[in-house]
């Protein structure tokens, strides 16, 4: 398993596997730390089945997962925010959050996956164009959205996420690639999940897509 974050609706699930043998895990250094200090699920694990951490690589090292055959994975910090609960979430540590760019062997086709994106840096804009198929952060359509709709007080840029809509949105990143554009990490508070919505129209006209349930993706080249 692979933890691109310490956030828990992204790693309260590994209790559900506590049973059997030791999980082989990938964390940076910062996601272990919350995850051993400030939500300690590791430490939880260690009294049923027991973990294996393996340690990102965060300098654009290319590393293959144990046990899976054919992947080529590159870890890409990204911009965004730490949990609440974590002492690093307004004081920002490379690998609080990453992005990951994954390759299949023999001419296989390339996959970028980010469920949280404050900002669109250089690598992050570089790793979305050479990719067969992105899997990126569609949380609010604007910045303001659970302000708005009177359900929160917190401004998606407060909350690590970069708003789809508006001047500098990621719909202006998502645009002019070729690649398939899928839209994950999605709020209920968010109009493209209404499918006659304007902005799930405005999302049709732009070539991308929002996710399902259930949904299966395949990349190919």
């Amino acid at each position: 398993m692979l933890l691109v974050d310490s956030q828990i609706d992204h790693t309260t699930g590994l209790l559900i596997l506590r049973e059997g043998e030791p999980l082989e895990i990938y964390c940076s250094d910062s996601v272990y730390e919350d995850l051993t200090h400030g939500f300690p699920v590791l430490e939880m694990l260690g009294y049923y089945c027991g973990v294996t951490r393996h340690r990102l690589p965060l300098d654009g090292t290319a590393f293959e997962p144990v046990g899976v055959e054919g992947l080529r994975l590159t870890a890409l910090p990204l911009r965004s925010k730490a949990p609440p609960y974590s002492p690093h979430r307004e004081d920002p540590h490379p690998g609080d959050n990453i992005g990951l760019l994954v390759e299949a062997g023999n001419g296989g086709g390339t996959l970028f996956y980010a469920p949280g994106l404050g900002g669109v840096d250089p690598p992050v804009a570089a790793a979305m164009a050479k990719a067969d198929c992105v899997l990126v952060d569609g949380t609010f359509w604007t910045d303001d959205e659970m302000v708005r709709r009177g359900v929160g007080t917190k401004r998606a840029a407060a909350m690590g996420h970069l708003a789809l809509s508006g001047p500098g949105g990621l719909l202006e990143h998502l645009a002019p690639l070729s690649a398939r554009k899928v839209l994950i990490h999605i709020n209920n508070t968010n109009p493209i999940l209404d499918p006659d919505s304007p902005e799930r129209a405005e999302l049709e006209r732009l070539g991308v897509e929002v996710s399902w349930d259930g949904m299966e993706i395949e990349v190919s080249r």
